[in-house]
């Protein structure tokens, strides 16, 4: 094998040079910067290894570069040596540098990760993490991380998963004192467990906490068939009152007979997020009761990509949402779509939903749930 030296002013540049005189069969041996400067900027070097018959015959091989012969090339010759037998012994060696040449969709960035890092950076990538915050985080991890710190494969981890934390807001739940009173009003798109949901929490206030609270749940769903018979023997178990509103004029009334609860649930029913006339509908039964705070909680599946995230908060925002609940954990293996999500939107998380089994399958909202989920591509259950 011969070993080719190429210089550019970033590693995807000189990667790309070597791409282009050797093809893909090309093996990259290492990418490093290296104290030579052109015009005033940092180079970096690509090294890599080639069969004999891809040899050039118009190059020289040089210490530095690879540059193609010419009457007063002064060019520095340099002995090849056939490394095929090491090449074999550091396959493992040559994949981690590979993981660490930064390969963004977005050309805007131009970011070498160094190879201690490069195993989070995939999980990163695997998570489907926002593209910019991947970038901020790498770039701030590789500049305020003690380089004594950096060959501690523990230490990195638990770095990144201290700025993982301080990037996820969440909303800490603070049981009410006894005579304390709270509406929520669950919305969100068709199909993302809302119901299962409430369910769940009604159990959580009614019966899980060292304080049994008065519960009472409302529905506003009379479109989706089987919807009040799914509340109504969930409510039947668990002998909480269940009210069933068809119209915004009847809303003020139920939430009446219900004055002496301290939590009470309102589903609604579930649409596409570009059914903008029944969001709207949802609107209409706020009116009727807008001088009660109503705490608007937007519920949204896990398994769903980042920017449907955030096509459904884009029109469901005129609801004026106050906090997020995520379902269905346990149906994906990627969770950096949460994260951005939350980051981006500002919304704090109040509840994680793991499964259908109720009440059991719910976790209050903590970061740390969030972030050992993300590390491990995977739901963990407590």
């Amino acid at each position: 094998m011969n070993m080719l030296s190429f210089l550019g002013e970033t590693p995807t540049i000189a990667l790309r040079q070597a791409q282009e005189e050797c093809g893909e069969e090309a093996i990259v041996i290492s990418t490093k910067k290296i104290s030579t400067q052109q015009n005033g900027k940092d180079m970096y070097e690509v090294v890599v290894a080639i069969e004999d018959q891809h040899k050039k015959k118009n190059l020289q091989y040089t210490k530095t570069a690879i540059s193609k012969a010419t009457a007063n090339s002064e060019a520095m010759k340099t002995q090849v040596y056939d490394f095929k037998e090491e090449i074999l012994k550091m396959q493992s060696v040559l994949e981690q540098v590979q993981k660490s040449i930064w390969n963004p969709k977005s050309q805007l960035y131009d970011l070498t990760i160094p190879p201690e890092f490069a195993s989070m950076y995939n999980i990163f990538e695997q998570n489907e993490f926002d593209q910019e915050m991947t970038y901020t985080i790498m770039k701030k991890t590789i500049k305020q991380l003690p380089i004594a710190l950096k060959s501690n494969p523990k230490k990195v981890n638990d770095f990144f998963k201290l700025i993982l934390r301080r990037v996820i807001p969440i909303k800490h739940e603070v049981p009410l004192r006894k005579h304390q009173r709270k509406i929520i009003m669950m919305v969100g798109p068709t199909g993302v467990g809302k119901t299962t949901t409430i369910s769940k929490l009604a159990a959580r206030y009614a019966y899980k906490l060292g304080q049994n609270y008065k519960v009472g749940i409302v529905t506003l769903d009379s479109f989706r068939v089987g919807a009040i018979e799914q509340l109504q023997a969930y409510t039947n178990i668990m002998r909480l009152p269940l009210e069933i509103v068809k119209k915004p004029e009847g809303l003020s009334e139920a939430l009446l007979r219900l004055k002496d609860c301290n939590y009470i649930f309102i589903d609604t029913a579930g649409s596409s997020q570009y059914d903008i006339d029944k969001i709207e509908l949802i609107n209409e039964y706020q009116k009727r009761v807008e001088e009660l705070p109503i705490e608007k909680i937007l519920v949204l599946p896990a398994n769903v990509k980042h920017s449907d995230l955030l096509e459904i908060y884009k029109n469901y925002s005129r609801l004026s949402i106050d906090y997020l609940t995520f379902t269905k954990l346990d149906e994906t293996r990627s969770f950096g779509n949460l994260i951005s999500f939350a980051h981006k939107t500002k919304k704090s998380i109040t509840y994680f939903s793991i499964g259908q089994n109720v009440p059991d399958d719910l976790i209050v909202s903590d970061s740390t749930f969030l972030i050992d989920c993300f590390m491990n591509k995977q739901c963990i259950r407590r």
